[in-house]
């Protein structure tokens, strides 16, 4: 096994709980091939665990076992074991869920979601990739899943000089999956939906608006209707808006399959009908703002701060006396201090009394490591409008 020289730097991040190490962290990389699993050792030849190492990234090592043997099938299968065993302990009332949330259950750049019978893998590092046969052979032992597929076209992967590839690798997989997720019927897109086919992280957050909603409410970027879904029987009338076509047929099949007869589903550029919706007076009850990442990078945290700003300032524009806003951010460059003061200031420009009710994150099926910040991104904060 090749084994890769680390400086003072990176040997601090590693005792500080980060996975990561950086190109301008290593020292040496020997015989190290894009794609291995070596061994991590400092210059004095201490050993420092066993990482993914990729040639390409500037993520260069991604931590993934302690020292000692270096990891086998075996190990692999022990964390996906592990992994189960904690969904086993958190997941209630949903078939669909995150089974893996890569550096969180230590197996960095792997993401598995099951949905019902059906498994879906992301391989976002050369390391998780070579892997790829291991990693769908460990699930059809563990829970002969109907069908495994990869969802491999994330941007990411072309920082490891990986192709964009989806595609079933074993089993067969209908065009829609239906699942349940708090008691909801959901049918999800797994080749052709956002994501992995649904916005698993949300889960939780949509059972707490559901606690909170009521009256008319607007749900903005409503994709397959996950808030809509959980705040219709609470509400008198949901209005659901998102740009994309293919994502209102779906959130309009998924009101029909509950029998959700109080959603109207609407095609609209969210920024421009928040904004007809204000000059024509109309009012609501609650809001919810659930957009894409607007920032996936730093560069792009200026344009992003002024858009959330944007939506929040017409929202809480939108709302009655008493309403209650949900907005969400899952752009990981817009971190909660960041959130939260540009709603204060969309706030003060609206100059109305709101109070924070609650501060979420994802569901626990997405853990995160204090060590490392970028496995903690969403952020969903419920706000009321005071009389």
């Amino acid at each position: 096994m090749a084994h890769v020289t680390i400086n003072a730097k990176a040997v601090q991040r590693l005792k500080h709980g980060h996975l990561w190490i950086y190109t301008s962290d290593v020292i040496a990389t020997g015989t190290a091939e894009a794609g291995d699993v070596v061994e991590m050792r400092d210059q004095a030849g201490n050993a420092f665990g066993y990482a993914f190492y990729s040639q390409a990234s500037q993520i260069t090592l991604r931590w993934c076992a302690p020292p000692g043997a270096p990891p086998d099938r075996t190990f692999w299968r022990a964390r996906l074991e592990q992994a189960d065993a904690y969904r086993r302990q958190v997941v209630r009332d949903t078939d669909a869920y995150r089974l893996v949330y890569g550096e969180s259950d230590l197996l960095p750049s792997l993401l598995i979601d099951r949905y019902g019978e059906h498994f879906v893998i992301e391989t976002l590092s050369q390391g998780t990739d070579r892997l790829k046969a291991t990693w769908v052979e460990l699930l059809e032992e563990l829970y002969h899943p109907a069908s495994i597929t990869e969802r491999n076209d994330a941007a990411v992967r072309r920082h490891e000089d990986l192709p964009q590839q989806r595609g079933v690798l074993a089993g067969s997989l209908p065009d829609e999956v239906v699942v349940r997720m708090n008691g909801v019927a959901f049918g999800v897109e797994i080749l052709a939906g956002q994501k992995t086919g649904a916005f698993l992280d949300q889960r939780e957050n949509y059972a707490a608006a559901g606690q909170y909603a009521r009256g008319r409410v607007l749900d903005a970027f409503t994709f397959a209707g996950g808030f809509a879904l959980h705040i219709a029987p609470h509400a008198d009338e949901v209005l659901a808006v998102d740009i994309s076509e293919e994502a209102c047929a779906l959130a309009r099949r998924n009101a029909e399959r509950n029998g959700a007869g109080n959603i109207e589903v609407m095609k609209a550029n969210v920024f421009d009908y928040l904004h007809e919706l204000d000059r024509a007076g109309e009012r609501f009850d609650t809001v919810v703002l659930d957009p894409p990442a607007f920032a996936k990078g730093k560069a792009a945290l200026e344009n992003a701060y002024r858009g959330y700003k944007e939506i929040n300032l017409r929202a809480l524009r939108l709302l009655n006396p008493g309403g209650i806003l949900v907005t969400c951010s899952c752009s990981y460059h817009m971190a909660e201090p960041i959130f939260l003061r540009m709603l204060g200031e969309a706030i003060a420009d609206v100059g109305r009394p709101v109070r924070v009710i609650e501060r979420r994150g994802p569901a626990r099926d997405h853990p995160f490591l204090p060590g490392v910040p970028e496995t903690l991104y969403l952020k969903c904060i419920i706000a009321q409008v005071m009389a």
